[in-house]
C-alpha cells in the first residue's frame, strides 16, 4: 500500500515562503500524478498543484505565480515551494499521488500557518 509523508509545514509570516516535502513508499509503480491540496478551516478541501508523469503541471488560479511544485522521480518525492504566501494559505496540506492499479492516496497532512 501507497504511504505518503509530508514535511516542512510550519508558521510564516505574510510574503514569506515555505518548502513542502512528500515521500512515497510501498509501490514500485511510477506515479501518473502526484500534488497537492489543502483544506482550510470551514472549507472544502482544494487542489493547489498537480505534476504529472511527464512533468507537466497544474495550478489553482489562487495560487499561480507563487507556488511551484517539482518532483524527483527517482526518489519518488515531490515538494511544494510556496513563495509570497498570504494568510489565506493558512491550511492543513495534503500530498496526494494517482498510479496504476490503485486508488488516489493520500498523506497525513501537515499543517501551514501564515500570519504576523
Amino acid at each position: 500500500q501507497v504511504q505518503l509523508v509530508e514535511s516542512g509545514g510550519g508558521l510564516v509570516q505574510p510574503g514569506g515562503s515555505l518548502r513542502l516535502s512528500c515521500l512515497a513508499s510501498g509501490t514500485r509503480f511510477t506515479f501518473d500524478r502526484m500534488g497537492w491540496g489543502r483544506v482550510a478551516a470551514g472549507k472544502q478541501r482544494e487542489l493547489v498543484a498537480t505534476i504529472t508523469r511527464g512533468g507537466s503541471t497544474i495550478y489553482a488560479d489562487s495560487v499561480k505565480g507563487r507556488f511551484t511544485i517539482s518532483s524527483d522521480n527517482a526518489k519518488n518525492t515531490v515538494v511544494l515551494q510556496m513563495n509570497s504566501l498570504k494568510p489565506e494559505d493558512t491550511a492543513v496540506y495534503y500530498c496526494y499521488r494517482d498510479q496504476p492499479y490503485s486508488p488516489r492516496s493520500w498523506g497525513q497532512g501537515t499543517q501551514v500557518t501564515v500570519s504576523s
